[in-house]
């Protein structure tokens, strides 16, 4: 009889694959919010931008220009 080395890894089988990774429960819910996560940081970082008098300086010249009749 032959010993195994027992902190040898166990092989991943079809059947052992879908026992660890078959249930997805929750995994829609993890994926929105990361999404989320995303969408907040961006909106923090166009927040940022937007309060530095340079690009609202450009930003108003932007809208006066549009608005003036040529």
């Amino acid at each position: 009889m032959t010993k195994t080395d027992p902190t040898a890894p166990i092989p991943l089988t079809r059947r052992r694959a879908a026992q660890l990774f078959g249930d997805e429960t929750g995994a829609a819910t993890a994926e929105y919010a990361v999404a989320t996560m995303a969408a907040v940081a961006f909106a923090g970082l166009l927040v940022v931008i937007m309060r530095s008098d340079e690009v609202r300086g450009i930003l108003t010249d932007l809208v006066r220009r549009a608005l003036t009749v040529a």
